[in-house]
């Protein structure tokens, strides 16, 4: 009945937004740190990514938290988007009339475009696995299996990638700072008290983690990471 009483309210969906969007920015941190490894050299970076997929071991075998990782993490983008859609359908059926002029003064940018970045971050996530996960022939056609440092500097040296790539990083800043502000509102971790640094805590992650992860296409791109 908790289950249910979530999907159906406005309250609910916003929840489940907040707690699938925590999920997310868990695995952001901890791959954007992962990416910079590569700056160890190849055969630290390619042991880092064997590692992940014996995760547990021995206790579990190849691939079996790493699955389980992949579903929570697919589930939750479901989730999350579904919440999203959602609650702008709700939005619209009570305000089925435009404004004739729209203010957006007290509306930061991010907040204003953090569906269409939700979006662009929809589809440059399944062009980045298809990139460096499925190693899809027509968008990297030197991916060998395995080898995870040949493919990423490969995968840059192409200039289109990482504008692609910094472009799609711009949005999820945006989306990372207004979204990591609302969870704290939606979760009720906000008060006059803390709001300053809660603000400044989603500002660091919307500029921190896409920094970080810029920092392997730009040093590839200019040639400070090679093969």
């Amino acid at each position: 009945m908790a289950v249910m009483t979530l999907t159906r309210s406005t309250i609910g969906k916003k929840v489940i937004m907040a707690v699938t969007g925590a999920v997310w920015v868990g695995f952001l941190a901890f791959h954007m740190y992962g990416n910079l490894k590569v700056f160890q050299g190849a055969d630290y970076f390619n042991e880092y990514s064997e590692g992940l997929r014996h995760i547990g071991s021995p206790i579990f075998s190849a691939y079996h938290l790493l699955w389980v990782a992949r579903i929570v993490l697919i589930v939750a983008v479901l989730s999350h988007v579904w919440a999203a859609v959602s609650l702008a359908q709700a939005a619209r059926k009570a305000r089925p009339e435009q404004y004739a002029q729209k203010k957006n003064i007290h509306a930061s940018y991010a907040a204003v475009t953090i569906r269409y970045g939700g979006l662009a971050i929809f589809f440059f996530l399944l062009y980045h696995l298809a990139h460096f996960t499925w190693g899809v022939r027509a968008i990297h056609p030197d991916f060998i299996p395995g080898n995870a440092y040949h493919n990423l500097v490969i995968g840059f040296q192409n200039p289109l990638n990482v504008i692609l790539y910094l472009i799609a990083l711009v949005a999820v800043g945006l989306h990372l700072y207004h979204g990591t502000w609302s969870m704290f509102q939606t979760l009720g971790f906000n008060n006059q008290k803390y709001d300053s640094s809660l603000r400044g805590l989603a500002l660091a992650l919307g500029l921190l983690i896409p920094l970080g992860f810029a920092t392997a296409p730009l040093s590839v791109l200019f040639g400070f990471v090679t093969l």
